[in-house]
């Protein structure tokens, strides 16, 4: 990260910098300073698709996309209130279709997610519609090693228990520890 000199290139390229009042180099430059505080209490981190443009797009390869991974690691580890409802309620909720069934169902999914974030009735009026395409099937399929996934969700359950213990100790460096697992096994730069 110390290679990071703010060009601005990582904010420029990034589709959700006019959503975020920290876009990518922001995210940077706080993350440097070690401000665990104004990083983690703003939905900038959660807004990120990962897509990696930013990544892509850096002069000197820091991959701010891994940073953000690591940084909502970090803030998940402190405690579940540094994301935003609705964004936590999607996590759960497709964590958990993953986990029942091995395989996305929508409908699932959006069941879930309306019950957890209190939007029962927003887009209600275009279920109909989707229901009369086929676009949301109504039984969810279920694929033939839904054990092996449920085995490797619980190993990365366990893997963050433990790294969430000594962080509840001292106070780790943004940055430092896992990342969403996306990228490769280096550490963040």
């Amino acid at each position: 990260m110390a290679r990071c000199y703010q060009c601005g290139k990582c904010s420029a390229g990034c589709p959700m910098g006019a959503e975020m009042a920290l876009p990518p180099h922001d995210i940077m430059r706080l993350t440097i300073a070690n401000d665990r505080e104004r990083l983690f209490n703003d939905d900038s981190l959660w807004l990120c698709l990962t897509c990696e443009t930013c990544s892509a797009r850096c002069p000197n390869d820091v991959d701010p996309a891994r940073v953000i991974d690591a940084l909502r690691e970090l803030a998940a580890g402190e405690g579940a209130e540094h994301a935003p409802r609705n964004i936590r309620a999607f996590h759960e909720s497709f964590l958990e279709q993953i986990r029942s069934t091995g395989r996305l169902s929508e409908v699932g999914l959006i069941m879930q997610y309306k019950l957890r974030s209190g939007a029962l009735l927003q887009d209600v009026a275009v279920a109909p519609a989707m229901l009369r395409r086929g676009k949301l099937p109504l039984r969810p399929q279920r694929i033939a090693g839904v054990g092996e996934v449920k085995a490797l969700m619980a190993a990365c359950e366990r893997e963050r228990g433990a790294r969430a213990a000594p962080a509840a100790g001292g106070a780790a460096a943004p940055g430092a520890g896992a990342t969403g697992g996306h990228h490769n096994g280096e550490d963040a730069r």
